[in-house]
């Protein structure tokens, strides 16, 4: 069987937007780089090490509610499925779904869309290992600004969101995400939207600062990144990863800090940026919810929430919503 990559964004197209991004966001007053730009291949492989670090308990979790739940999930999603993940990397969260799924189907199409392509080379690769059955059509993109060719799809669709990804957005921004999904698939169509719950403060902070570093190395890779392709000389040793959670807001945030004043030069337009000891670059937020707050968002984003399934400690949920006309 012969596989195809069907690239919306090209490299050159992602460069131009990640440049973009850094030069605006190190400008501005206080520095930030949108948390989109972790994933090259380097930082695909970091997450992937993340999700299986003690302290990090989502990816576990959120699987533990999926093997308990996987069968119950697809009788309310509907029959004839095509699966469609955002953010998709490896897809190895998405397993259990499609292994289910491929109980109940002659074929299981499934469209994993993601910025990496080497990510989704992975997932090709190992999904196809498992059955001819499984139709693997990745899309390199960016779906927070849409999905096109999606809607066409005649089968049923079930779009995944999940790994509490739609905590990384401002929640104005996490409405349009949902919107744009919500412009993609058609009355009786439905998402799968994973949330991290609020819980602990002190199980927050241990899943963002790893004894071993590896969070700490993922955070720095958005330098190296930047290094490599706007010719920037950050000194990794000059910068520390910080993560602290705003209870008032929410979230945990995530943070680069510069431990000492400091000039760092960009190639790429030819920009220099001072640091003062103790500023931060913002590189992610990561929202927790409450089942309110889940509700508010999937309403304003044009779905309308049918089913919700937790983990026994009601740490992390998966939520089904519906498209209605």
């Amino acid at each position: 069987m012969t596989y195809t990559i069907d690239v919306h964004i090209s490299p050159d197209e992602v460069r131009r937007r990640m440049r973009a991004d850094a030069i605006a966001g190190l400008q501005a007053d206080t520095k930030s780089i949108p948390p989109v730009w972790f994933y090259d291949e380097r930082g695909s492989q970091l997450f992937e090490e993340i999700t299986r670090l003690p302290e990090y308990y989502l990816t576990r979790t959120e699987h533990e509610i999926l093997e308990t739940h996987a069968s119950a999930i697809l009788d309310c999603a509907g029959p004839n499925l095509a699966l469609i993940e955002l953010g998709a990397g490896t897809a190895e969260k998405t397993r259990t779904l499609i292994s289910v799924l491929l109980r109940r189907q002659m074929q299981v199409q499934f469209y994993p869309v993601d910025v990496c392509a080497a990510a989704l080379e992975i997932a090709r690769q190992s999904l196809a290992a498992i059955s001819r059955a499984i139709k693997v059509h990745p899309i390199v993109a960016d779906y927070t600004r849409g999905l096109n060719g999606i809607g066409q799809l005649k089968r049923r669709k079930l779009a995944l969101y999940l790994g509490s990804s739609i905590g990384n957005f401002e929640p104005d921004a996490a409405v349009s995400v949902l919107r744009q999904v919500r412009a993609s698939l058609r009355p009786g169509d439905a998402l799968l939207l994973g949330t991290d719950l609020v819980k602990n403060a002190a199980l927050l902070r241990a899943a963002y600062n790893d004894k071993c570093g590896v969070t700490a190395q993922f955070n720095k890779n958005l330098l190296v990144r930047i290094n490599r392709e706007l010719g920037a000389n950050f000194d990794l040793d000059s910068f520390r990863h910080v993560a602290v959670w705003n209870r008032l807001r929410s979230r945990m945030e995530i943070y680069l800090q510069s431990s000492c004043q400091q000039t760092v030069s960009i190639e790429l337009p030819g920009l220099q940026v001072t640091f003062a000891k103790g500023e931060r670059i913002h590189t992610e937020n990561s929202y927790k919810y409450t089942h309110a707050m889940v509700r508010s968002l999937l309403q304003d984003g044009g779905f309308e929430l049918e089913h919700t399934w937790t983990d026994r400690r009601e740490w992390f949920a998966l939520h089904l919503a519906r498209v209605t006309a």
